[in-house]
């Protein structure tokens, strides 16, 4: 049955869709940041860049032969204004050509760091505690160029896990402001990695454009899918195989007393050596020389032998028990 509505129905109805949108969450949406990556990607990077924070510690040391922490703090995406905002004046900022890709990245290494890695690579030691602020001049620049290579060759390394990169050093510079390598706007990954020599702690910041690590986003995916097939049951039965034709040797020990050196070159055929070593004290078992299980001496027919106690890893009770023939005579395996 068909009928007209009333104005007061009809208002009604408008007044509800009215009250339906006022009650919608407003979702606000950045038109100067089309190219922000997804977050699944941004905690690839930030595996990828524990790697590279893993191997630059030793890299590092060993360069400046000094014992120092490297720990990642950040992975975030910030328009490029926000990450130069964050970068203190003067500082030694480099702009990184990023091969094959078409763009740039930036690398910055703040002045309280690289002040004193410079006397360390002078012979000094590099514990100095007052602050300089100042530009770093041309014969630093030089400096430091060793230092750079061994941080781009531990980011290539880590990149390779992805997609092959050729970090590359354009230009340096020590004002963020004059290094207008991007738009403003235009959206960056920012990596922040604190740097710790002594009582000294710097920070070493990273960014990369968000187009540029959007174009690698099918690399990311083929690195994922790698992973999730070497972990799967077929791959590790297939490494249990190879691993099972390997060979070890086993060793077992008594230790006994110990002689002088007069001693043993007084030992003379029909001398008695004894062990001093009671029979049922546990025997060690070494693994390519390091200590792995115990054992019991045990006799099989005409030769002596060691029972070995092998609690399974994968269990808190059981044992399972294996025979290891060990030669008889003077002197043996034992």
């Amino acid at each position: 049955m068909s009928r007209q509505l009333s104005q007061q129905e009809i208002d009604a109805v408008f007044q509800n869709i009215s009250e339906h949108k006022r009650e919608a969450p407003a979702v606000k949406f950045d038109f100067r940041r089309p190219d922000r990556i997804p977050k699944s990607q941004v905690r690839a990077i930030h595996l990828l860049h524990d790697t590279f924070v893993r191997n630059l510690v030793s890299s590092l040391s060993a360069y400046l032969r000094s014992y120092l922490t490297v720990n990642l703090v950040s992975v975030e995406q910030l328009s490029y204004a926000e990450f130069l905002d964050g970068l203190p004046s003067p500082t030694c900022i480099v702009s990184l050509g990023l091969s094959p890709y078409d763009g740039n990245g930036v690398l910055e290494l703040n002045p309280s760091l690289v002040f004193p890695i410079l006397e360390m690579l002078l012979g000094g030691t590099g514990k100095s505690s007052a602050s300089i602020q100042r530009d770093i001049t041309e014969i630093e620049q030089r400096l430091l160029d060793g230092l750079f290579r061994i941080i781009l060759q531990d980011l290539r390394e880590a990149w390779k896990a992805v997609t092959n990169v050729d970090f590359t050093i354009e230009s340096m510079e020590t004002e963020p402001q004059l290094l207008h390598l991007l738009a403003p706007n235009e959206a960056v990954v920012s990596i922040g990695i604190e740097v710790r020599i002594g009582e000294t702690v710097g920070m070493m910041n990273i960014a990369m454009p968000s187009i540029v690590i959007k174009m690698m986003r099918q690399k990311f995916d083929q690195q994922w899918s790698v992973r999730k097939t070497h972990a799967s049951e077929a791959e590790q039965r297939r490494v249990l195989r190879v691993l099972r034709q390997a060979s070890l040797f086993l060793e077992a020990r008594m230790e006994g007393p110990t002689l002088t050196v007069r001693d043993l070159l007084g030992l003379r055929e029909g001398h008695l050596l004894s062990f001093d070593y009671p029979v049922e004290r546990p025997i060690e078992l070494m693994v390519n020389g390091t200590h792995k299980f115990t054992g019991q001496v045990v006799s099989t027919g005409k030769k002596r032998a060691c029972l070995v106690d092998l609690v399974r890893p994968t269990q808190s009770q059981g044992r399972m028990m294996e025979d290891a023939e060990l030669e008889d005579g003077p002197g043996s395996g034992l």
